[in-house]
């Protein structure tokens, strides 16, 4: 008997030290991914493909209590209708065979580990809280300057790596330089920051850097890239338009160190302002991204088309997701649904589809030395006295000339009739 008691026990414990040593499953790296490929299709977000009312997409609903039992029991995966369907071997097996899906053997053990571990789930990095954490413990204390050195070198040690040695001067300076400004340091610079043996001389070279105005031009570009800035029009239409206020106004809001709030407002929101700080507002920045932009269909298309690019672009911008899959549907894996994109891109609707159609068809641009300006107008009136765009196809040319020779309507560069 006592041999008998002691293999079980020894059978027991070792099974113990076994799951204990099993590494904990990661949901979103691991599981998710497992999910989403095979499972969600009939059991996921969309309704209209849900099969047998069970959604595996959301922690409650996987884990609640259904007439044969849970889809998941935390802990237990022979208790677990999902085990028993993806180990099935007859019809009942998940995913079916007419899906063209197959779940490899080392998922399904992934999966029952999972399960068995408690099935912990978790959302999203993006949807979780950020929460302090405690740098961590590392071995060469002396390394570490500041919090985030901690993190870096516990990773490094985790694998058993040393950090790199520190670049010298001029890799240094070369470096920082095109970080923060996107340009290369001046040879006089790179001499002077090699000479100087100041213990914060590196500190004065990034202060410097960060005074520069290229600090802002290059942050800029980031920002505009993301906003769709463009000088044109771009597509069919890809002709001059009066946006480069905007571009100038990111360019200082950086170079001025405006706080993010003030700065979202006044994009997002800056038209409903008492004093807008942006002379050409943001939202009427994204071009028409249409293949068709002319005639009626342009004047049908525009008023549905401007609010749904403006809400895109501020989803992307702002909360850093594709706002747009809702347009169709509920989406697939973010918390949007359908009807959110509509009551968002509402708020875009408040634009006037004549006020960014107003350079479709501009009148053409002279640009010559402002000692001639008075001459090139003169020249230009006697030549290309072209009608103004008008709202309506029978209005009248609007091209007149004043008492004292100015034509009126003429186009404007940087202020002066060309």
């Amino acid at each position: 008997m006592r041999p008998i008691l002691s293999f079980c026990l020894s059978t027991l414990l070792l099974s113990s030290v076994a799951a204990a040593a099993d590494p904990p499953v990661d949901f979103q790296n691991e599981i998710r991914p497992i999910l989403s490929d095979n499972c969600f299709h009939c059991h996921g977000p969309d309704a209209d493909t849900r099969m047998a009312g069970l959604r595996l997409d959301e922690h409650d609903a996987a884990i609640a209590e259904r007439p044969n039992g849970a889809a998941i029991v935390p802990g237990d995966s022979a208790a677990s209708l999902l085990h028993k369907r993806i180990t099935a071997t007859d019809a009942l097996k998940m995913p079916p065979e007419y899906s063209h899906k197959k779940l490899e053997p080392e998922q399904i053990e992934l999966l029952t580990r999972w399960i068995d571990q408690g099935a912990k789930w978790s959302e999203q990095w993006a949807f979780v809280a950020p929460k302090p954490h405690e740098p961590p413990r590392v071995q060469n204390e002396s390394w570490v300057r500041n919090p985030i050195d901690n993190f870096i070198l516990a990773a490094l040690e985790k694998e058993g790596l040393s950090p790199a040695k520190e670049a010298d001067r001029r890799s240094l300076i070369r470096r920082v330089s095109f970080d923060l400004t996107g340009l290369p340091p001046e040879p006089a610079d790179v001499e002077a920051f090699v000479a100087d043996k100041s213990p914060d001389a590196y500190e004065k070279v990034v202060d410097r850097l960060l005074a520069s105005p290229a600090w802002g031009e290059h942050r800029a570009r980031y920002w505009l890239d993301a906003a769709r800035y463009a000088d044109t029009h771009s597509l069919h239409i890809d002709n001059y338009r009066e946006m480069w206020p905007y571009r100038d106004w990111v360019i200082e809001a950086f170079n001025q160190n405006m706080p993010f709030d003030e700065f979202t407002v006044e994009q997002i929101a800056g038209d409903l302002l008492p004093n807008p700080a942006i002379p050409t507002h943001r939202n009427r920045v994204p071009p028409l991204q249409h293949h068709h932009q002319r005639g009626r269909l342009f004047r049908k298309k525009w008023p549905r088309f401007t609010p749904r690019i403006g809400a895109d672009t501020t989803g992307a911008v702002w909360l850093g997701l594709t706002v747009g899959c809702a347009t169709c549907r509920d989406h697939k894996f973010d918390p949007i649904k359908q009807k959110d994109f509509p009551a968002l891109t509402a708020f875009f609707h408040q634009h006037h589809p004549e006020a960014a159609r107003q350079h479709l068809r501009p009148a053409p641009v002279m640009i010559v030395p402002s000692s001639r300006t008075a001459r090139a107008g003169t020249a230009y009136a006697a030549t290309c006295r072209l009608p103004m765009r008008s709202s309506t196809p029978s209005a009248p040319n609007r091209t007149k000339r004043s008492a004292s020779g100015e034509v009126a309507g003429a186009p404007q560069h940087h202020g002066r009739a060309l």
